[in-house]
């Protein structure tokens, strides 16, 4: 952990030299001018407290509330137009600093003069719209707070990271400051210079507004593309990498694939919902007595997919034996919360089981799952006594189910054929890519010459070859945490892949059809070209599922290379063979 807090310092102080700081510059610049001596000091109080509290807490402020998770920083933006407005017209920033010195109950005996409490709340703002500049270290942390798994670890790396940030966000401020004292010309012209930022802060409000920050740091990028690039490495080596992996944890720690004891009691299943093909069902009521199949999924998985037919086979058969199965659907990514869509998935995919959204992830962590899709095994007297990650062991999962059940209940019932004749249809595709997110939060195989910079517009340039399972950026792109947008025309999304088979979930972020050119070893995709295309080797990206991009005779290891139109996302590849 304290590799992880110094790292996070680190990156906290260089993350004055990103691209993402500049639509931000002029606010902390604004410190430098108006407001007494103390008002940097409020600056950097008010952002360790607010980038510290809303990085961790912000998910379950929203959860709890039910507000819009970007209420808050709407709140921020707001504040920042009324402090410009403020140093504009000099006679609101009294009224304003004594309103806010009463919200916070800091007087009577503190004094509005020293700018102190002014600050604090300039400095609270600056914490709830820095988010986008942060690197994989508080991705990493941020990633826990969406799934409610803040520990102590979280917190103090959090702090780091904003503590580090404030050092050089100081340093600027008491320059500017010290540069307008010991210059006449700066001193006499002060109030001019202080409504100059004034109406500079109101001009960023407004561009936030409309969104007009990010539009400048693509045009930044476009004219200096290696602006910013390789500052995020020193957060990449391995040795971090496996630290941040310890601080997600490693999943339940049950032995996987073999009959466990009664050892360990199933967490329940009423946090989750809304329920589909059945009412809310408790594993200490209505499905008490019955041995459960619980199966983490989300409906774009394409390994989650490969699973069905065994999953409704098994419920065909048992389900009259006292077994059910109940799907939890943990969405992997935000369109995938939609109840809508997931029962559209659940119709198209013939599942007739119960099926809970677990959208707040509160089934996935009360099991300390890890994975899609992973399967609990559940006896009748609600313990925990098999678990399966991944495809693959139906042969071995079907027979623990029988074991469950008790020979008396399956003794006039064989194994069902399928799964004894593939007990395991992924032995054959052992060297296959594995499944490649894309997004920042879980992104493992972008090559070396993509370093890339989280949420923000960036120009990446790839060199080939492309080592295998290795995937890379050409053009505009913005990588968020579970995608890549194209920001321009002719975006090119590369991967080198070892598969029969290639699959790619992916949207349209304006609801406007996006065209996809598909090239495979350099050339426009004929052989492997699949029933997506109309045209050879175009297909068009209408709304949010899986695509399938490439479909060979045989399993081999290619280039592929999608060129895409500006406004289409990608999420991740998955595979077949």
């Amino acid at each position: 952990m304290l590799i992880l807090i110094l790292f996070a310092f680190i990156a906290g102080v260089i993350t004055v030299l990103s691209p993402c700081i500049l639509p931000i510059l002029p606010i902390v610049l604004s410190g430098s001018v108006g407001g007494g001596k103390r008002r940097p000091f409020g600056i950097v109080a008010g952002f360790i407290t607010s980038f510290t509290f809303f990085t961790l807490a912000l998910s379950t402020i929203v959860k709890a509330t039910g507000l819009p998770s970007d209420l808050l920083r709407n709140v921020a933006i707001t504040t920042i137009i009324l402090l410009g407005f403020s140093m504009v017209l000099p006679q609101t920033q009294l009224f304003l600093e004594r309103l806010f010195t009463r919200l916070s109950n800091y007087a009577p005996r503190a004094s509005t003069s020293d700018g102190f409490v002014g600050g604090f709340v300039l400095g609270m703002t600056l914490g709830l719209v820095w988010a986008p500049c942060v690197g994989p270290i508080l991705a990493a942390v941020i990633t826990l707070a969406v799934t409610s798994s803040v520990n102590l670890a979280a917190v103090f790396i959090t702090f780091a990271y904003s503590l580090g940030t404030a050092i050089p966000m100081f340093a600027i401020i008491i320059s500017g400051r010290g540069l307008l004292q010991k210059n006449r010309w700066l001193l006499q012209n002060a109030a001019a210079i202080q409504r100059g930022f004034g109406v500079i802060m109101i001009a960023v409000g407004l561009s936030m507004v409309l969104q007009l920050d990010r539009r400048f740091q693509t045009l930044i990028l476009e004219k200096f593309p290696q602006y910013g690039v390789g500052l995020t490495a020193i957060e990449n080596n391995q040795f971090v990498q496996n630290q941040l992996n310890a601080l997600r944890g490693e999943g339940s720690g049950l032995r996987s694939a073999e009959l466990l004891a009664a050892e360990v009691k199933a967490p329940e299943l009423a946090s989750g919902g809304p329920w589909i093909n059945s009412p809310p069902l408790r594993l200490t009521d209505e499905l008490k007595g019955k041995v459960i199949l619980i199966d983490f999924w989300t409906y774009s998985c394409i390994n989650c997919i490969r699973t069905f037919p065994y999953l409704r086979q098994w419920y065909d058969t048992y389900k009259d034996r006292d077994f059910v199965i109940v799907g939890v659907h943990s969405p992997e990514f935000e369109f995938e919360k939609k109840l809508e869509n997931v029962q559209r998935a659940v119709t198209d995919f013939g599942l007739t089981y119960p099926v809970v959204l677990d959208n707040e992830f509160s089934i996935w962590d009360a099991y300390r799952n890890r994975a899609w899709p992973s399967h609990y095994l559940i006896d009748k007297n609600g313990y925990i006594r098999y678990v399966h990650v991944g495809e693959g062991n139906y042969d071995t999962t079907e027979q623990a189910i029988r074991t469950l059940l008790g020979e008396e209940a399956v003794k006039d019932l064989p194994a069902t054929e399928l799964a004894r004749t593939n007990p395991n249809p992924r032995v054959a595709a052992l060297r296959q890519t594995p499944e490649t997110y894309l997004g920042w939060g879980r992104a493992a195989s972008y090559t070396t010459e993509n370093q890339i910079l989280p949420d923000q517009p960036a120009k990446y340039e790839l060199e080939f070859p492309l080592d295998t399972n290795q995937v890379g950026l050409s053009g505009l792109w913005t990588v968020e945490r579970e995608r890549v947008t194209a920001d321009a025309n002719d975006a090119k999304l590369s991967l080198q892949f070892t598969a029969k088979y290639v699959y790619l979930v992916m949207d349209t972020i304006d609801g406007q059809p996006k065209k996809v050119q598909v090239f495979l070893d350099g050339q426009p995709i004929t052989v492997g070209a699949t029933a997506e295309m109309q045209t050879p080797g175009v297909f068009d990206v209408t709304e949010a599922r899986k695509y399938d991009v490439v479909s060979l005779p045989e399993s081999g290891t290619h280039l592929l290379e999608l060129v895409v139109e500006e406004g289409t996302a990608a999420f991740a590849f998955t595979f077949g063979s």
